[in-house]
């Protein structure tokens, strides 16, 4: 992959890691489930307008890749920084998100595990595990709810992945796979799917009158943080960043691209010590490079002969892994 290209993928990594800054600030002044709402609303409107709808995929797998990855896994992450997760924290540990990957895809679709893929599962868990304590021993429940809510966040993400993954099985099952383009449209249209579910859980559990608190006081330094926020993670986080690295995968080796993903929690704590004065414990600095290192093992490439799937597509764990560094929170 040419330097250029290198310097593309780590311009992406920095985009998505800073992203969970961003959230932090708009989470500052919206409730966390209007603020999901209004993430994807404002994507949503002009993909609706503008952006053809994928050939080939089924609504039902829309609905459910729409439902885990911009629902479920967004409710959950979003609550979770709103009840004291740190942004940095929540860079790494929503990063579950490629083990449980993994273990879904082989009790939901019958695909078969590697042996590294399942070292790579065990020695993640553990890690997150790790973490998991640590915030229990430093602030018992008030500190380990948050972890809970991010690690079903990255859960909500898996679902999503495999709806992802189901979306195009047809297709690919019959040598027909998918373009960039059909790729990146696939994922705008996953926009249109959250906004209105989100904006009904909001007004039941959070009340039009706190959003509407919300709105009121955009004028002041923290409303336009949290504008300036949310502009950042709809703009430059989803918009470009996802459009960069969808040409990225598509004119180079996943193998070669997705790596870098594995960048987005090391800048994502980085700039949460730099900008918001998180402080990470060493130990769970540790812990998150077990995490990293999990991921890594579960998503490289085996010497020996693959091991064929049982589903009815030839893609592997693995594709289903990859396919997912398509999207950030």
């Amino acid at each position: 992959m040419p330097l250029s290209a290198r310097l593309l993928a780590l311009l992406v990594a920095v985009t998505w890691g800073l992203n969970f800054v961003a959230i932090h600030l708009s989470l500052e002044q919206f409730p966390p489930l209007a603020c999901a709402a209004l993430r994807f609303a404002v994507i949503a409107v002009p993909v609706v307008l503008f952006v053809p709808r994928p050939r080939g995929v089924p609504v039902r797998w829309l609905l459910a890749y729409g439902a885990g990855f911009g629902v479920a896994q967004f409710v959950f992450l979003y609550t979770a920084m709103a009840v004291g997760m740190p942004a940095g924290l929540a860079s790494l540990v929503l990063q579950s998100s490629a083990p449980f990957t993994v273990v879904l895809a082989g009790v939901l679709l019958r695909e078969r595990l590697s042996g590294r893929q399942v070292a790579g599962v065990v020695v993640a868990v553990a890690g997150l595990g790790g973490i998991a304590a640590s915030r229990a021993e430093l602030g018992g429940a008030a500190t380990l709810l948050p972890v809970l809510l991010t690690l079903l966040g990255g859960l909500g993400w898996a679902f999503g992945n495999l709806g992802s993954r189901l979306a195009w099985r047809d297709r690919v099952a019959l040598g027909q796979p998918p373009s960039a383009t059909e790729s990146l449209r696939l994922v705008l249209w996953v926009s249109v799917v959250p906004p209105l579910p989100l904006a009904l859980a909001s007004l039941v559990l959070e009340g039009p009158s706190r959003t509407g608190d919300a709105f009121t006081g955009l004028g002041s330094p923290t409303g336009l943080l949290a504008v300036a926020g949310l502009a950042f993670t709809v703009l430059v986080a989803t918009l470009v960043g996802q459009v960069v690295w969808s040409a990225l995968m598509a004119r180079h080796p996943s193998s070669s691209v997705a790596p870098f993903s594995m960048l987005v929690p090391v800048v994502g704590m980085l700039a949460a010590h730099v900008l918001l004065g998180e402080a990470t414990p060493w130990r769970e600095v540790a812990l998150g490079a077990v995490v990293v290192g999990g991921v890594l093992l579960g998503a490289s490439r085996s010497r020996g002969r693959a091991v064929a799937p049982t589903a009815p597509s030839p893609s592997t764990v693995r594709d289903v892994e990859l396919a997912s560094r398509t999207r950030r929170p």
